[in-house]
């Protein structure tokens, strides 16, 4: 079969097939009378093995080593040929995702463009100088999703905390892309997500907060409730008092409790909740002590009940600072 005729059936050009025998990759069987290439069955089955193992990603030249080394073995070029893919394919993703946030940021001019490749390129800056200033510069500036990402994978804290005080410049849609972070497998992660959502305007996080009470994760459940306390949601009392209990940040949950008694059905509701807590076979002694102490910041009689009672616990630390805590109450 001449080269023409193989170009057709083959669907390669007839210089490349004339490339390839220059590279010794394809080698005529034979020649015509007239000195024209003449290409066998077997040769034919090679050019289509070439274009196979190009169709994969191999060089020419690991195709030649491919198909006459005998002793070649395909299985480490293929996991070669992986990692190589997924480099590429991670570069390219990030490519796609830097030209989305210029095109969200929608640049009038080219000015534009290079402001804000500037400020991503700052914001994965290594030092954590131009990283805070490129955050302190970019909420206007920087679409949204890239702030998130910075922010959920900030290290420095005086840069997370720039980046969340962008955040909480940055307009709507930042709480629902800072909630996916919650679901994240690392808790480092899932930390800086509520910490984000923590420092968001009143009402557009508080419903991932309220979400975020029923998180796995203890960290999460706290700075959620934390937030919500300081704002007066009802829904923090259980984990609030939960923390108390536990001991984590148990003075910062005591605080928020008292600010959110200022009814006197709230104040009512917390004080029983922590009777409760009291009254369990399973709380043990220091964690009775810091339920008593809470107990002082919450006004109304049902609490001043509960102090008395306390006052004469078997636990001589919890009845001498019950005790305490009514002197206190009682010279106001």
């Amino acid at each position: 079969m001449l080269i023409g005729e193989v170009a057709r059936q083959s669907g390669v050009s007839a210089r490349m097939l004339r490339h390839y025998e220059s590279l010794g990759l394809v080698r005529p069987s034979g020649r015509t009378g007239s000195g024209y290439r003449e290409y066998s069955e077997q040769d034919i089955r090679r050019i289509f093995h070439i274009e196979s193992l190009r169709s994969l990603g191999l060089s020419l030249r690991e195709i030649g080593r491919a198909l006459d080394d005998p002793h070649f073995t395909p299985s480490a070029l293929v996991d070669d040929l992986i990692g190589r893919t997924r480099e590429r394919i991670a570069a390219e993703t990030e490519l796609l995702t830097r030209l989305r946030r210029i095109d969200a940021a929608g640049p009038a001019g080219w000015e534009d463009v290079l402001q804000v490749v500037a400020l991503l390129q700052a914001l994965g800056s290594k030092s954590a100088d131009v990283r805070q200033r490129a955050a302190l510069s970019s909420a206007d500036e920087v679409p949204v999703d890239a702030l998130v990402e910075a922010a959920l994978n900030e290290t420095d804290p005086n840069v997370a905390g720039a980046l969340r005080w962008a955040l909480a410049r940055s307009g709507d849609d930042g709480p629902a892309l800072l909630a996916r972070g919650l679901g994240s497998p690392v808790p480092a992660v899932r930390k800086r997500a509520v910490q984000s959502l923590a420092e968001m305007p009143e009402g557009e996080a508080d419903p991932h907060l309220r979400d975020a009470l029923a998180n796995p994760d203890a960290v999460v459940r706290g700075y959620a409730a934390l937030a919500l306390g300081t704002r007066g949601a009802a829904d923090a009392v259980p984990t609030l008092i939960d923390m108390i209990v536990e001991g984590r940040s148990d003075t910062d949950a005591a605080d928020a409790l008292s600010v959110l008694a200022s009814d006197t059905t709230t104040a009512d509701r917390i004080a029983a909740g922590l009777v409760d807590r009291l009254a369990r076979d399973t709380t043990q002694a220091p964690a009775r002590g810091r339920l008593t102490q809470a107990l002082a910041g919450i006004p109304g009689t049902r609490a001043s009940r509960a102090l008395v009672e306390l006052s004469y616990d078997t636990d001589r630390a919890v009845a001498l600072t019950a005790t305490y805590l009514l002197h206190l109450r009682d010279a106001r």
